[in-house]
């Protein structure tokens, strides 16, 4: 108890660490903070750019409908040439939603303030019941 007493300082940071180790397993490893009926809402109202940033072979077995696919590996070079209005809300999309938040720091970087990686990727969309289209 007296180890407790002269040492709370140590017992605070460890704890502090364990709580911040755990947060990204609290939050959901999917990733992303924008939901699927959201996602919707933003393409319906204010006409979001879908932006799958899934390889070419998953992007040809099913994508959202009218999305774009820009490889996260290309995504710094061909984002400003695909959507070239930065004001635009950008939905980035891949199969689990781990890549499209990398591609949502990406596309901050690149000046796109309105892109969000959505929660969950394609597995959330189609868990959703939300048509999916294939090339």
């Amino acid at each position: 108890m007296k180890f407790i007493i002269d040492n709370w300082y140590l017992i605070l940071i460890a704890v502090a660490s364990g709580v911040m180790l755990m947060l990204p397993a609290l939050r959901g490893a999917s990733g992303g903070s924008l939901s699927a009926a959201a996602a919707v809402n933003l393409i319906n109202r204010e006409k979001a750019v879908v932006i799958d940033v899934c390889e070419p072979e998953e992007f040809a077995a099913g994508h959202v409908n009218g999305a774009k696919n820009v490889p996260l590996s290309q995504l710094e070079e061909k984002l400003p040439t695909t959507v070239k209005n930065k004001q635009l809300p950008v939905v980035l999309v891949c199969a689990s939603g781990a890549r499209a938040v990398r591609a949502e720091a990406t596309a901050k970087k690149l000046g796109y303030e309105k892109a969000q990686a959505m929660a969950g990727g394609m597995k959330a969309w189609r868990d959703a019941g939300l048509p999916v289209e294939k090339a």
